[in-house]
């Protein structure tokens, strides 16, 4: 008898996959445009940030002075509208937050700790004015010239304000994937749709393209084909044309009306795998032509859903040249979980007030309700019996 070899692990179909992946071209955004993508190059400051010293309160701007020290109070300034002259002895300006600090101004006292007498001419300082006091110095925040952000950074909120702080207007970022999400089967019907005996709503298209964009992706409209190989292959020869990453779902396994394989195969798509050692998700294929990245999840909902998570979301971190790591917890097991004898499973978990974690509820593979509230997909490894309560497990995040 010939020994059937192992199927791949998690860990190891990933990184056959990934090994495949050459990120895409590089292209300026515009920074207001860039969230979700990749850097391609390291941002720099073009000047600090703040440029000038500025007040930390709104307030007044004077020399070094005594607590009880009555000042004069000669002009304001304000954001964007710095005052002119500088401050002299005896003399205090109106100062705003984030307004420059005028010439010969040490300290910004703020309006609490003072008070403002004749009708606003003169001032009586509360507490002493020490050099420095309530101030922001040019560059506390960013030096001019240094890398405010390097590449394959991925650019969220908090980036896009730094971008642009930092000077810039636009940045250079890999394109944004383009992803074709088709399902396959007779079965399927549209959202809403009337259903006949034997039917379903279509709910994998939609869902992969919502999960695509939460990756950064651009979505391309879900397609849809019936179990005919003619239509089958023009409909993923169109999805080749047009998308940077191909997912199909259904139509994997090897049953008389799986038409996906010998499609692809049809199509020159190179298999990089067929099947893992997974629950559930054990017929996912993965292959690649001209740089062109295909993925046949499995048809059952929960199936697609997580072999997306799985292969789908790290494949669109290294199409943009990102960190196609994923970043895994550790949490202990608040009940027993029963184990798969070949295959590890994930199981969609939930976390509970001790900060273990539990199943959702029925974890078979069509119960697509089972990842409402998931927090994170548990890997239970393969093996005989049951994982105990308390005995600790890796969490993909969800």
């Amino acid at each position: 008898m010939v020994a059937v070899p192992p199927l791949p692990s998690i860990d190891d179909a990933r990184a056959a996959l990934l090994a495949a992946i050459r990120p895409l071209p590089a292209v300026d955004v515009a920074v207001a445009d860039a969230h979700d993508l990749v850097l391609a190059e390291d941002v720099t400051a073009a000047h600090d940030v703040p440029a000038f010293t500025n007040s930390a309160m709104d307030g007044f701007a004077t020399r070094a002075v005594a607590s009880g020290t009555r000042l004069r109070v000669v002009g304001e300034s304000r954001a964007g509208a710095p005052y002119a002259g500088t401050v002299g002895e005896g003399e205090a300006v109106r100062i705003s937050t984030g307004a420059a600090l005028p010439d010969g101004a040490e300290g910004v006292l703020q309006v609490e700790l003072l008070e403002v007498v004749e009708g606003g001419a003169a001032i009586v300082v509360g507490d002493a004015v020490a050099p420095g006091r309530n101030l922001r110095g040019p560059g506390e925040d960013l030096r001019a010239g240094t890398v405010v952000l390097p590449a394959g950074t991925r650019v969220g909120p908090a980036e896009i304000g730094v971008a642009i702080g930092a000077g810039r207007a636009t940045i250079r970022c890999a394109r944004r994937p383009r992803v074709a999400a088709i399902t396959t089967g007779d079965e399927l019907v549209g959202a809403g749709g009337p259903l006949s005996p034997g039917q379903i709503h279509d709910s994998n298209g939609a869902m992969i393209a919502a999960l695509a964009r939460r990756t950064g992706a651009e979505a391309l409209a879900p397609g849809h084909v019936g179990d005919d190989l003619g239509a089958t292959v023009a409909a993923i020869g169109a999805a080749l044309d047009d998308a940077d990453l191909v997912v199909l779902s259904g139509g994997v396994s090897v049953g008389p009306h799986d038409h996906v394989k010998p499609a692809l195969a049809q199509l020159g798509v190179r298999e990089i795998l067929w099947r893992v050692a997974l629950r559930p998700g054990k017929p996912t294929w993965m292959g690649e032509r001209d740089g062109t990245i295909v993925l046949g999840l499995p048809g059952n909902p929960v199936s697609a859903y997580v072999t997306f998570l799985l292969f789908g979301r790290p494949a669109l971190a290294a199409l943009q040249g990102g960190d196609a790591r994923v970043p895994r917890t550790v949490a202990a097991l608040g009940v027993a979980v029963q184990r798969h004898p070949d295959r590890d499973e994930c199981v969609r978990v939930r976390r509970t007030p001790d900060g273990r974690v539990v199943p959702t509820g029925p974890q078979a593979s069509h119960v697509l309700s089972s990842l409402l509230g998931a927090e994170a997909l548990a890997i239970i490894p393969r093996g005989e019996g049951t994982l105990a309560a308390g005995t600790e497990v890796l969490l993909e995040p969800v």
